[in-house]
């Protein structure tokens, strides 16, 4: 069955019913980012929206945490990273899939697809700072000392797209030709078959985790 493309309002009112509930934030938030992320189709700018709205609906709800505003939000961000590294590790595997085909693709087009993916860490980041930016008082306060933490000890997305980095600095040299395609037609061609690609494969990893989470749920 195919997720249910959420509007921007609707993805941050369940963001902040997630957290305010209090019960398996982590999961919650986990489970709501990867269904608008598959949504998304794997688009970039659809991704960064996503976690605008998730913020600012966990900000929304960490605030009626009282003072347990800072788990509530360390568990809400824990949750999408999780989401976005399993995004991260789909985008991996779509290149290495279309590595694997040789030349139907030129090393540019690879590049290209490669620097996307060095980005979704930092546009993850971004997103998350921006909204803290216009959040309040303990909440904007816990935010800072939050991402201040993570920038010191990095996510689990920067960690699957440092592996990604490293492993096609390699590929990249050593096993691809030029292709016959050049300029928009094959950035295009390149573009959607990479994310859907990475579309399908996110899917069946977001599959894999829900009897895992149902059960947690039920005990």
């Amino acid at each position: 069955m195919e997720d249910k493309d959420m509007s921007s309002e609707e993805l941050r009112a369940a963001a902040s019913a997630s957290v305010a509930g209090g019960e398996h934030i982590r999961d919650r938030v986990r489970d709501l980012t990867l269904q608008a992320l598959r949504a998304r189709k794997f688009d970039y700018a659809g991704m960064r929206e996503v976690i605008r709205s998730m913020t600012e609906g966990i900000s929304i709800g960490a605030d009626d945490r009282g003072r347990e505003v800072r788990h509530a939000l360390s568990e809400a961000f824990a949750g999408m990273d999780q989401a976005m590294s399993k995004a991260a590790q789909a985008g991996s595997l779509a290149m290495k899939e279309l590595t694997d085909r040789g030349r139907e693709f030129s090393q540019n087009e690879l590049k290209q697809g490669l620097e996307r993916m060095r980005r979704m860490e930092s546009d993850f980041l971004e997103a998350v700072r921006q909204v803290s930016k216009s959040t309040g008082g303990t909440v904007k306060t816990e935010w800072q000392d939050l991402l201040t933490h993570v920038q010191r000890t990095g996510t689990d997305t920067g960690r699957v797209v440092a592996d990604t980095t490293r492993d096609f600095s390699s590929r990249l040299a050593s096993t691809m030709g030029e292709s016959a395609l050049t300029g928009m037609e094959a950035a295009r061609t390149f573009g959607e078959r990479f994310a859907a690609m990475a579309s399908g494969i996110l899917q069946g990893m977001s599959e894999a985790l829900r009897p895992d989470t149902d059960e947690k749920r039920d005990r």
